[in-house]
């Protein structure tokens, strides 16, 4: 694991976990391991009843053993194939969004998870997600702009955003919206 991948903040939380522990990352991640338990909630609950974790660094420890944390960059490939597993007709908007988006500038970071992909820039600026088989969803974070046009209220459908803008046909993937994804991406840097 190269500390290159994992911010300052990861890695604060990281150390601190070894200081109180005595234990460091690799020895919790094979405990976490040889447990017996296989779901994330249930991974979590061992670390916090039987070693007195924190809910928030037995969270962590358990991204790390299951290799699910932001840094895994191996893992990156598989999420989004899970992603698309069963829509892989969105995929192809999928890749068109992201090619524009790369053009904005050298400091995208795209960080896989489980349900989507989010974009980031010194923070996070949007997400996109396979909704449905038919509608990709933009997640959008623009402070200070109202919702118009293709973009609507976000924090109703997920609480990191601030704008949603639906995808539901290829002609929507459009100078519209990356327009909006700039804006996000300009008010993140």
């Amino acid at each position: 694991m190269s500390n290159d991948s994992i911010d300052k903040a990861l890695q604060t939380q990281l150390a601190n976990i070894e200081k109180s522990t005595g234990k460091k990352l690799n020895e919790w991640i094979a405990i976490v391991n040889k447990s017996g338990f296989a779901k994330h909630g249930e991974l979590v609950s061992f670390l916090k009843e039987k070693h007195g974790f924190t809910h928030g660094n037995a969270n962590t420890v358990v991204h790390f053993a299951k290799k699910s944390h932001a840094g895994a960059a191996e893992n990156d490939t598989d999420w989004i194939a899970e992603q698309y597993n069963g829509k892989q007709n969105l995929k192809p908007w999928y890749d068109k969004i992201i090619s524009e988006v790369n053009k904005f500038g050298k400091d995208i970071e795209l960080s896989p998870k489980k349900a989507y992909v989010s974009l980031r820039r010194k923070k996070q600026f949007a997400l996109i997600q396979p909704s449905t088989k038919e509608r990709l969803d933009v997640g959008l974070n623009i402070k200070g702009i109202a919702a118009s046009g293709i973009a609507e209220e976000g924090a109703k459908w997920n609480a990191m955003c601030t704008h949603r803008i639906r995808i539901e046909d290829e002609k929507s993937i459009n100078k519209e919206l990356i327009n909006w994804i700039k804006q996000a991406y300009e008010q993140a840097g």
